[in-house]
């Protein structure tokens, strides 16, 4: 599935075969679209459009270009339209700088109004900010509320503004020119941005990518942008459409967020497999405290799966890159559903990992290693911290201040039975990664940084 966050089918240059594009649009795995209204006019048309559509959801505002000869009751006719049902967003809204239409404090006095008003209303809005970045983020923290939520429509800065604009709580949007040859600095932004904070879209008829450039625009293309967001995050064209339509349902309120927990889901060519949300650890930064879902699958269990429900499930191993016990728990917790399902992923010729806080011979008072000999071709360790008071601090685990020196001889105990260790930490604030390195190597395993509140 695939949701266009931004287009204008409302404008004239869909008047000769709109429906036609529309269809595309389906064919091409578009689930949803939001035409964004610009004008009084444009935002009517996109609220009829979207009334026509039940897959078609509308944004209402005035673009920054035509805020100086708008009159004050049009503000009033853009408020009449935001109560309509298909209304989803305020917005396009905001600063532009590039061509001076306006004069620069006509734009900014008329975008605090609407900022304003879409806050009454508590609808997310969309900025379109060219050329204007410094006063866009002073107004935003002046006048926005982070909790509604916004988006940094067709995203034109860099890395550090992209931190400020999240911190606002805004999603950063990419659009086509992310295919270009020569945006480099774009896909830079792309890299360092959580997927989990992104959204895809056209802006069409405009930017159209790569493949028909110089040709009009239109939301079927978005699929050119994800595939290229997919390219540069190392993730899967699946992953990137699963997760940005997520986050848009989630920001928009539009179609229905699964909310079965997921017990196997894929990310990338692995297989992770959910078999508990137990864990013997409460880390300060585990997203199981701050939301249900990870890269857009729900793993909020009712019940634990059997070894028999996971198989089911999996089928043919070597369909992916390897096989992770992992989900929302610590997965040694179950020792003998990973035992079971492990020798049947081998035997069908897969390669099987486990994502664990070390705690399992703690668990179950004994050495578990030699047991998961054979059985498992990876181990990944969360080691966390360079010390036992600051892994005490992050991690918070059951067995209290004895865990780090645990944790530290699973991992050296794991060399001894398991091909390919990894012992990792988050990079959290007070986390020394050099000294964890040093660690890691001490125990002799391998070592990598995982991303603070970056899951998956």
């Amino acid at each position: 599935m695939l949701i266009d966050t931004h287009a204008h089918l409302e404008m004239r240059e869909f008047n000769d075969d709109r429906d036609e594009v529309i269809k595309r649009a389906r064919e091409a795995g578009v689930e949803y679209i939001i035409t964004v209204g610009t004008t009084v006019e444009s935002t009517r048309d996109a609220v009829m459009l979207a009334d026509k559509y039940d897959f078609i959801y509308a944004a209402v505002g005035i673009h920054p270009h035509e805020t100086k000869d708008i009159l004050h009751p049009a503000y009033d006719i853009i408020k009449h339209f935001a109560q309509h049902k298909k209304v989803v967003a305020y917005g396009e809204i905001g600063l532009d700088y590039y061509y001076e239409h306006s004069q620069r404090n006509i734009q900014q006095r008329k975008f605090r109004d609407m900022l304003q008003e879409a806050r009454k209303l508590e609808l997310p809005v969309i900025i379109h900010d060219r050329d204007a970045h410094e006063d866009t983020l002073r107004i935003l923290k002046e006048e926005w509320d982070p909790a509604i939520g916004g988006v940094m429509h067709c995203f034109s800065g860099d890395v550090e503004y992209a931190k400020q604009v999240m911190d606002l709580g805004f999603h950063i949007s990419i659009a086509g020119p992310v295919t270009f040859p020569k945006a480099q600095a774009l896909r830079d932004v792309v890299k360092q941005v959580p997927i989990e904070q992104m959204l895809i879209e056209t802006d069409s008829p405009y930017l159209t990518p790569q493949p028909f450039r110089g040709k009009r625009n239109e939301p079927a293309y978005v699929r050119y942008t994800a595939e290229e967001v997919a390219k540069v995050k190392g993730l899967s064209f699946e992953d990137v459409a699963r997760i940005t339509s997520f986050n848009a349902m989630q920001l928009f309120g539009i179609g229905e967020v699964p909310k079965k927990g997921m017990i196997t889901y894929p990310i990338r060519n692995s297989l992770y497999l959910n078999v508990t949300n137990r864990c013997t650890s409460a880390c300060t930064f585990c997203v199981r405290y701050f939301s249900d879902f990870v890269k857009g699958h729900y793993l909020r269990l009712r019940d634990e799966p059997s070894a028999e429900d996971l198989l089911r499930e999996i089928g043919d191993p070597k369909r992916f890159d390897e096989i992770v016990f992992c989900g929302y728990g610590e997965p040694t917790l179950r020792l003998d559903v990973i035992k079971a399902v492990a020798a049947e992923v081998k035997k069908k010729g897969g390669r099987v990992r486990i994502d664990t806080n070390g705690h399992g011979n703690l668990i179950h008072k004994r050495n578990i290693l030699p047991e998961l000999k054979g059985l498992v071709d990876a181990v990944s360790v969360s080691l966390n911290a360079q010390n036992a008071e600051l892994y005490e601090k992050l991690s918070q685990p059951k067995f209290g201040a004895a865990a780090y020196e645990a944790v530290k001889e699973f991992i050296r105990e794991a060399t001894r039975y398991i091909p390919e260790v990894t012992a990792t930490v988050v990079s959290a604030p007070g986390v020394d990664i050099e000294a964890c390195r040093r660690i890691a190597e001490e125990l002799g395993a391998r070592y990598r940084v995982r991303e603070y509140n970056v899951v998956g």
